[in-house]
């Protein structure tokens, strides 16, 4: 490996595949980073003007930790949109990365069709629970908001996963 003579840091040649670019998709992959972006400051801002509050007047805000924990939530998923899309989901590297080209190939649209699956069916049967937030009339239990405005994010967020799977499985099929 060759070092930058003045910085000491490995050249761009010498970087291993993991820190390559990312694969060109139909739908940007920025989508997922920058909404990630957004849901990390908005969590960072709720929390600290929860801390600010409850130390200069000893209460909190009582919604934060409902939106807090929607939130989460919304990352995780976003998360598992981009980590699908740039393929780097949880797997056993020494199947699914050694032996010959065509298994290697075969292992990896295994994998994203079988995410895609999963997240098509949740996206499908998660519909149905929105549908019965919506229908019931359900609250939230902390600020008794609507409870669709938080579930109707895991079917679309859902579709966004079982999509990029989907490409996944696609550009595996064309070879790498």
């Amino acid at each position: 490996m060759s070092l930058h003579h003045e910085t000491g840091q490995p050249l761009p040649e010498d970087l291993p595949a993991d820190d390559a670019q990312d694969e060109s998709t139909r739908i940007p992959l920025a989508i997922e980073d920058w909404l990630t972006v957004v849901v990390m400051a908005l969590l960072a801002l709720i929390t600290f003007a929860n801390v600010l509050v409850r130390y200069f007047t000893s209460q909190s805000f009582a919604w934060t930790e409902e939106f807090s924990v929607f939130l989460m939530i919304v990352l995780a998923l976003v998360a598992g949109s981009a980590s699908v899309a740039r393929n780097r989901q949880i797997r056993i590297e020494y199947f699914s990365d050694n032996g010959p080209e065509a298994r290697q190939r075969l292992l990896a649209r295994f994998g994203a069709a079988m995410v895609f699956l999963l997240f098509a069916l949740i996206a499908v049967l998660s519909v149905r629970v929105v549908w019965d937030d919506w229908r019931f009339g359900e609250t939230s239990p902390g600020i008794g908001v609507p409870q669709w405005w938080y579930t109707v994010w895991l079917p679309v967020l859902s579709t966004a996963i079982a999509g990029r799977a989907l490409g996944l499985f696609i550009r595996r099929g064309r070879g790498r």
